[in-house]
């Protein structure tokens, strides 16, 4: 397990206007990763960010840039997205034609793999690529919209993949995207989770980006103990 809960903050919930400048105010902060949510419209009905907003990210942060393909045939944009910049590439499950090939490609483009599921999909679909995906990435809401209330129901699926995981000897981390704040992480944590991708807990915090950080990693050090 990671030595220490991830904290990526999804930029989906930050204001396009200033960007750079909250990138940087969660960079300062503490934050992990930076989470990219690339919707086309299809797999999910909004369409949201790709290739150019990747390159951004890229130009303004240091931070590991976690990019999360919600598209329908991921496969004809992973080259893109690994030139634009992207360290870590979620396909989903539900979307791959062969999620195998796809998770081998993202690595020979020098990625990690990250595999997601959506919540009505059983954790028996990603069972069978766990040697091949260093992230799995279990939605705890449906995609599509950020502000979502976390699905308690997620919290199974992450102690049946952690088990999982185990067994085999993987070191295959674990990813949580959906509803996460200071009240939802540490019982995500303590089911299994090592990553937590954060959108108006952190972005929208009402004493601001840094105090959205902090606040999660308060509750990210209360779960360890």
């Amino acid at each position: 397990m990671a030595s220490k809960p991830i904290i990526a903050p999804s930029i989906l919930s930050a204001d396009f206007g200033y960007l750079a400048e909250q990138i940087a105010e969660a960079e300062q902060a503490g934050a992990d990763w930076l989470h990219i949510d690339v919707m086309d419209g299809h797999f999910v009905p909004p369409i949201t960010m790709g290739q150019q907003v990747t390159r951004v990210c890229r130009q303004h942060s240091q931070l590991p840039l976690d990019v999360h393909l919600m598209v329908q045939s991921p496969d004809g944009m992973l080259a893109s997205f690994a030139e634009a910049g992207a360290n870590h590439i979620h396909i989903h499950v539900e979307a791959s034609p062969d999620p195998a090939a796809s998770l081998a490609a993202i690595r020979a483009l020098g990625c990690k793999a990250g595999l997601a599921l959506n919540p009505p999909t059983p954790v028996e679909r990603v069972l069978p690529y766990l040697d091949q995906a260093d992230i799995i990435l279990v939605m705890s809401v449906n995609p599509g919209r950020s502000g979502q209330a976390f699905m308690p129901d997620s919290l199974e699926k992450v102690r049946q993949l952690q088990a999982a995981i185990a067994e085999r000897g993987l070191d295959t981390l674990i990813q949580l995207d959906g509803g996460i704040d200071a009240s939802t992480l540490p019982a995500a944590h303590a089911a299994g989770g090592q990553a937590f991708v954060a959108g108006n807990a952190i972005f929208a915090h009402p004493q601001g980006i840094a105090a959205g950080v902090h606040a999660l990693r308060n509750a990210a050090l209360v779960a360890q103990h």
